[in-house]
């Protein structure tokens, strides 16, 4: 007997914010998977204006607890507020045991999720990970979507897609003084996982003082975290506009959306630039392309693939930074003038 497809079906999101847009490419999945299904995502406090910007997600629900907090008195309250809604399916995207609290305590018919930390009795839908199939993060995220019997890795990986706020864009390109009279290339130096991850600023200010000299304008991008590192590519780059910490996560969307192009490191930016439809040069550093690239064929990768690649370490053990290091401005620069818009 072949169960009814789901008409509402429960998230359990990730919590970082490149995470949460590959975690779109399941939310079209699903969509395509089960038309006029509602699917609703529970997530992190920062993440609901993000998921306002997925056409695909009906509803957001806030996880009150933060990365790492257990309490799982909290979230077993938060599932048993959620069985008037009566979903019929429940996918918890993160490993851990506490993240299947929710679906369980909401009474979830289908409750489906890789093995993770243990988690039988929590999920009755339990997929294994074979992650030498299942190499790429969103490969992973996509197949939660499918059939427990669908062959792997997934044949279709719909690329994700933010929806643009103009007016907002108006605003803000009002209120900071910013015109697009000549082609605008966003920097987005920072990374939050770590260092590891991040090209040097002086690499950046010697690359937006070459392309500021071409007739290009650049565009400092990052939150409050990034202000550190912005400011230091201002010290080299006095005329690149320094926007970091100055406005929310879906104004940073906005305002990548007015860019041309972007460079950055491997981040949760990244991935926002490339969802929505700009030009991406992408620096990998501890991490690596062949698990989280972006998802867009705009895209130019720079990744040298040292011995010591990838570390994930959030800092260089080696001390040198060799990955990015090497990674030359001279390099970055040629990528940059070959794109077209």
């Amino acid at each position: 007997m072949v169960s009814p497809a789901p008409q509402r079906i429960l998230v359990v999101g990730p919590s970082w914010v490149g995470d949460m847009v590959m975690a779109q490419s399941l939310f079209i999945t699903l969509q395509q998977r089960y038309p006029g299904a509602l699917i609703d995502v529970i997530a992190p406090k920062w993440s609901g204006d993000l998921l306002g910007r997925m056409a695909e997600v009906n509803d957001y629900i806030e996880m009150p607890l933060g990365q790492g907090q257990f309490e799982p008195g909290v979230r077993y309250r938060l599932g048993k507020s959620l069985q008037a809604r009566h979903y019929e399916q429940a996918i918890i995207i993160p490993r851990s045991w506490k993240s299947a609290i929710v679906p369980a305590a909401a009474k979830i018919p289908q409750r489906t999720g890789y093995r993770g930390e243990m988690r039988y009795g929590l999920l009755n839908d339990i997929r294994p990970l074979d992650k030498s199939v299942l190499m790429q993060t969103v490969q992973r995220y996509v197949s939660l979507g499918l059939a427990s019997d669908a062959s792997l890795p997934p044949a279709i990986i719909p690329q994700p897609h933010l929806t643009i706020d103009l007016a907002n864009q108006s605003t803000l390109m009002a209120q900071f003084s910013l015109h697009t009279g000549q082609p605008v290339v966003g920097f987005m130096p920072g990374a939050e996982y770590g260092p590891a991850k991040c090209w040097p600023v002086e690499y950046y200010g010697e690359l937006a003082n070459r392309l500021i000299a071409k007739g290009y304008q650049v565009w400092l991008l990052g939150s409050p975290k990034d202000q550190l590192s912005c400011a230091a590519i201002t010290k080299i780059a006095p005329l690149a506009a320094d926007l970091s910490g100055k406005t929310q996560l879906v104004d940073v969307v906005d305002l990548i959306a007015r860019c041309q192009l972007v460079v950055c490191n491997d981040s949760g930016l990244m991935h926002i630039a490339a969802a929505t439809g700009r030009h991406v040069v992408a620096l990998y550093g501890s991490s690596t392309p062949d698990y989280t690239p972006p998802l867009t064929a705009r895209a130019d990768i720079c990744y040298l693939g040292l011995s010591c690649s990838p570390c994930f370490e959030r800092e260089c053990p080696r001390g040198d930074l060799q990955c990015l290091r090497d990674i030359t401005v001279d390099v970055v620069f040629e990528h940059c003038l070959a794109v077209k818009w």
